[in-house]
């Protein structure tokens, strides 16, 4: 498999409709910037043709969207390189401006139909989707969030809301810019409740964007808010436990949003 570092040839840009010389690689990403294309390398090309279609499915004029292009004959991919226009911005601390985001997307993605990988996906992050919705039954370690899973799991009421494909990591890959709407360049699809897209947001901001409590009460009028917010802070409390890599810092910040959540229950 090609090297994610890799430079994308210049006949891949030039077949996108970019200049052919000038690339640069985004900071921590291995995407480049080819003129006001970003092309990314392909290693899913299910997944990849997919989001290439939900980003270019989203009409909503509250978001920015890093819009997929076709090369000039048609594909999404070529060469093993996908391209999207290129938005600026970086992702911020904005709780509320990110939550409003999470809820406009949904609202706008409600047609999308559900991804067939979706049950093929056996990643730490699919998983503890599964096992957050009692779907799946794993152990968790303890001292890596199991304890605080078990703790809060038996407060999980059923939910009658519809199912629908949610971003489940939409807060990470929010680009904001000045005063301009928030923009988003990618897709990671789940199919649950639109409004479990917006408490993962929600739930992020308290673990990891120095968001408090009131955060939680301002968007009180969403549907089935406190039973989607516990969903979410069990998602990312098994992910945690599940995930060799986690840190004891992203364990503190889980910590500290179980508590607010279990407030709001």
């Amino acid at each position: 498999m090609r090297s994610t570092l890799e430079r994308p040839p210049p006949h891949v840009c030039a077949t996108f409709g970019g200049p052919t010389e000038g690339a640069e690689r985004l900071p921590d990403s291995t995407a480049w910037r080819c003129g006001d294309l970003v092309l990314k390398p392909v290693t899913d090309k299910v997944r990849t043709l997919w989001t290439a279609h939900a980003l270019d499915y989203i009409r909503e004029p509250g978001l920015r969207v890093g819009r997929p292009v076709r090369s000039t004959d048609g594909r999404w991919i070529v060469g093993g390189w996908t391209a999207a226009r290129f938005i600026p911005g970086t992702p911020e601390h904005r709780g509320d401006a990110s939550v409003l985001a999470a809820v406009k997307l949904h609202r706008a993605t409600v047609g999308l139909p559900r991804p067939d990988f979706l049950d093929a996906r056996t990643d730490v992050d699919a998983v503890a989707d599964r096992v957050a919705w009692e779907e799946h039954e794993v152990p968790l370690e303890e001292t890596k969030g199991g304890r605080w899973f078990e703790v809060l799991a038996g407060a999980r009421r059923p939910i009658k809301l519809p199912s629908q494909v949610a971003h489940g990591e939409l807060l990470a890959g929010l680009l904001f810019d000045g005063d301009d709407i928030p923009g988003v360049v990618d897709f990671v699809p789940y199919y649950r409740p639109g409004e479990y897209g917006a408490a993962i947001v929600a739930v992020d901001a308290l673990a990891w964007g120095g968001a408090g409590r009131d955060l939680l009460e301002r968007w009180a009028h969403l549907p089935e808010w406190p039973q989607l917010l516990l969903r979410a802070v069990l998602f990312r409390l098994a992910s945690n436990a599940l995930n060799p890599r986690s840190t004891q810092a992203s364990l503190d910040g889980l910590r500290a949003a179980a508590r607010e959540v279990s407030g709001v229950l």
